[in-house]
């Protein structure tokens, strides 16, 4: 509501400008990076759960874990390596100087730094949402369909485009909005590849220029294509139904793939946990090895206790603000009060740099408001608050991630059967008690694993840390920014690794998870 009501005002001059020569630019850029990362997501996340699901080769089952592995890697961090990688400068292009002897200019080679590079960067760690997914459609569809197209002549190709994929198209539309909500929320890896979309526009029109309603009304449009993608999809599916019309149906049985079959198959696979994970984090490691972060490690603590700080924080009230959401539902159901956790997890939908922006609208208006009324009445100035605090960036942090949490909690929930409450009840037990006795320690692991989600990505986020931090404030992903925006990046595979250990743990939550299943 902040960002639409500053959206509104009447436009300046220079706001008239920066609307009239900015927007289109943003917005052409905007879409063509979403088409490409979600093209390219879909492509590599569909047919690799394909190929897991319905097909049997060697190391299928390492391979199956490590395509989740690039979870764990931020496209900024992912973005920051390849560069190091390909650019000039690199050892890539150095060693093919020095291999061929020509010098810059005389021969060709892609530019890394370029909208379709930083869409390859964002679809190499975006891909496992439609992975995920997808995943499960396939394991759940129906055999009897798989099995009747294969009768009818389809190879596996053939069935997998005409039969599988359609029927998963929930699924994959599912991960795919994911993934655009997640390219068009991007800040650090668009601002190091020089592509120019919402996100940084909406951060050069708050620090550089300085005009905060232009900043809000570009968040404004942002939110605004964010809604059109999520409306087309709708829409596009219309009332059609993807689900099977009978349980009885044996369990999927893969093909065993032999010869060069087995071998295209493994590569498919492999190539992008290879993209993803495997050469951004060998360089890293090098990186480390090499030169790593200048700064004594116990300068370098404080950026690290900051960011567990502000996670361990927003883990905890996004856990308990969950439970409270779907613990209510769950005892007093209502349209209401379903409506409302719904819109309290749209926040997720909205990139941290238009809830940054929305936050520190409202939050800057009280502060000057009251200091404008002690001013007058005690001639005292109180400053700023709850501006640039760490109040209003766990706040902000809070609105985005709160989504993650409640889902993770309702999913728990809905594995424990209503029962088990209503014989607490029956045995003298008031609600609160069967829920605390009985309920709770049942969905433990649930608050736990949405725990562990809050608290990585709160670890990963940038634009929001960047817009609504303290000044001097740095956390690790703001101190891997800093130093790739000067071309350190050497200096910065210190934090930049620390928060790839850190970004695993969700990965072994979900690979536990897919054992048990």
């Amino acid at each position: 509501m902040a960002v639409l009501v500053t959206a509104v005002a009447p436009l300046g001059d220079d706001q008239a400008h920066i609307v009239q020569t900015l927007l289109p630019d943003l917005l052409v850029n905007s879409v063509l990076l979403a088409v490409l990362v979600g093209a390219l997501a879909a492509a590599m996340g569909a047919v690799t759960a394909w190929l897991v699901a319905s097909c049997a080769f060697r190391g299928r089952g390492v391979i199956e874990i490590a395509l989740l592995l690039p979870l764990a890697m931020p496209a900024y961090v992912c973005g920051y390596a390849y560069v190091w990688l390909l650019d000039v400068a690199g050892p890539v292009q150095t060693m093919l100087r020095e291999v061929t002897g020509l010098r810059w200019g005389e021969y060709w080679f892609p530019e890394i730094r370029s909208l379709p590079g930083a869409a390859l960067m964002l679809a190499a760690v975006l891909y496992p949402y439609v992975y995920l997914l997808c995943r499960n459609a396939f394991l759940q569809q129906s055999v009897c369909l798989l099995e009747a197209s294969r009768t009818l002549g389809h190879g596996l190709p053939r069935t997998f485009l005409h039969v599988a994929l359609p029927m998963a198209r929930p699924a994959l539309a599912g991960g795919v909005a994911l993934v655009l909500m997640e390219t068009l929320a991007d800040f650090g890896t668009v601002q190091h590849f020089a592509v120019r979309t919402f996100t940084t526009g909406i951060y050069d029109t708050w620090f550089g220029l300085g005009d905060r309603p232009a900043a809000a009304q570009l968040a404004a449009a942002l939110m605004g294509l964010v809604a059109m993608l999520l409306l087309l999809e709708r829409a596009s599916r219309g009332g059609r139904r993807f689900h099977p019309t009978t349980t009885r149906s044996p369990p999927l049985r893969p093909v065993v793939l032999r010869g060069w079959k087995e071998v295209a198959a493994i590569l498919a696979c492999a190539l992008p946990v290879c993209l993803g994970f495997l050469i951004p984090g060998a360089v890293l490691f090098s990186l480390m090895l090499e030169a790593g972060d200048p700064l004594d490690p116990r300068r370098t603590v404080p950026f690290a206790l900051n960011s567990v700080t502000l996670a361990s924080i927003t883990a905890v009230l996004a856990v308990a603000l969950a439970a409270l959401l779907a613990w209510g539902q769950r005892l007093h159901p209502s349209r209401l009060r379903a409506s409302a956790n719904r819109v309290a997890a749209l926040g997720y939908a909205l990139p941290g740099s238009v809830i940054a922006v929305g936050a520190l609208v409202p939050f800057a208006i009280f502060d000057n408001a009251l200091d404008a009324w002690m001013r007058a009445r005690f001639g005292v100035s109180t400053g700023l608050l709850l501006s640039g605090s760490i109040a209003a960036l766990i706040f902000a942090y809070l609105v985005r991630f709160l989504g993650v949490a409640l889902s993770a909690v309702e999913s728990g929930l809905a594995r424990i059967r209503p029962s088990l409450f209503g014989a607490a009840r029956v045995l003298g037990r008031t609600p609160g008690q069967a829920v605390r006795a009985v309920e709770l320690p049942l969905a433990r692991g649930a608050l736990l694993t949405a725990g562990v989600l809050v608290f990585v990505d709160t670890m990963k986020e940038l634009p929001a840390t960047l817009i609504v931090r303290p000044f001097d404030f740095d956390t690790l992903a703001v101190r891997v920014h800093n130093l790739a925006s000067d071309e350190r990046l050497a200096e910065a595979s210190t934090a930049a690794l620390l928060i790839v250990l850190v970004g695993l743990l969700p990965v072994a939550a979900l690979v536990r998870g897919m054992r048990r299943g």
